[in-house]
């Protein structure tokens, strides 16, 4: 036989038993199922913030609006929560909260995976119990040293004790950092660098998937973050994007056709972010999901 004639080799068509089909089947209709329920306030929140007052009392939330160029409602809820205000709040904030955490975070974890000391474990452990602890039930120390310090109604207060030390993302650090192989460390201190230099210039470099991952879990909960907004910051000059919303929700009812045009306007920003940043994001929850 000729070398140059190639055999090509012969396709194999999967062949599905009737049991495989029916479980896909079921499975797909499973997701589709949740995906629906998932979606379905999204749907219901766009329809309601296109009616009218008259319509929303008179319909039901799944009926459509009789005009879909309907944007007074964009308007008045954009101008009376004084909504622009409250979108440079959140984004000082936010951005503010993200690199004080990631620095503070990432620092305290190479200390804890880089250096054995003794009272390693035990700091483990209280950043462990303190992860349990709910939120709600300290916040009766918290606004007592917030408010002996002054920090009430002040946006720096806010972002002071958001700046809290994240757990999650100390661990996230960690596990991280613990595929980073040590000989790096060992190489960098031959050459003369101090333990600064390698954390600045190594290690933190190499976290960067873990620091994406980090970020968007912290991003979405400084963003969304309503509780502790509302009770620290009372005047509308300081107010986040969280507690402009509650303007419409009054003792007389509340104006949800504008309190949903105002969440469709909050929405806008992360989505623009994710669209333009969607392959990093992917990229940074894979990585950082990923050990060993």
């Amino acid at each position: 036989m000729d070398a140059s004639v190639r055999v090509k080799p012969k396709k194999y068509k999967k062949s599905y038993n009737p049991e495989q089909v029916v479980f896909g089947l079921i499975k797909y209709l499973i997701l589709c199922l949740f995906g629906f329920i998932a979606v379905l306030p999204i749907i219901s929140c766009v329809i309601t913030a296109f009616k009218t007052n008259a319509e929303y009392q008179e319909t039901n939330v799944m009926t459509p609006p009789k005009s879909w160029l309907n944007f007074h409602n964009f308007v008045d809820a954009f101008t009376k929560a004084n909504m622009g205000r409250a979108f440079i709040n959140s984004f000082i904030v936010m951005v503010v909260v993200l690199v004080v955490s990631v620095i503070i975070g990432s620092q305290l974890a190479f200390v804890l995976n880089r250096f054995k000391f003794p009272g390693n474990k035990l700091i483990r452990n209280l950043f462990f119990l303190a992860s349990l602890l709910p939120a709600v039930a300290t916040q009766v120390t918290v606004y007592s040293i917030m408010s002996k310090l002054g920090f009430i109604n002040h946006l720096y207060g806010y972002i002071i004790m958001m700046c809290g030390t994240d757990v999650i993302s100390i661990y996230l650090f960690i596990q991280f950092m613990e595929n980073i192989p040590v000989s790096l460390d060992e190489s960098a201190i031959m050459d003369g660098a101090s333990y600064w230099t390698i954390y600045w210039k190594i290690i933190l470099p190499l976290l960067k998937p873990a620091i994406v991952t980090s970020c968007i879990l912290k991003g979405v909960s400084v963003y969304n973050e309503y509780y502790c907004a509302n009770l620290y910051l009372q005047t509308p000059d300081v107010k986040t994007l969280a507690v402009s919303l509650y303007t419409f929700v009054g003792p007389m009812g509340s104006q949800y056709n504008l309190i949903c045009a105002g969440v469709i306007i909050s929405f806008i920003p992360a989505l623009i972010v994710f669209i333009l940043f969607q392959k990093q994001i992917y990229s940074g929850i894979a990585a950082g999901a990923v050990k060993g």
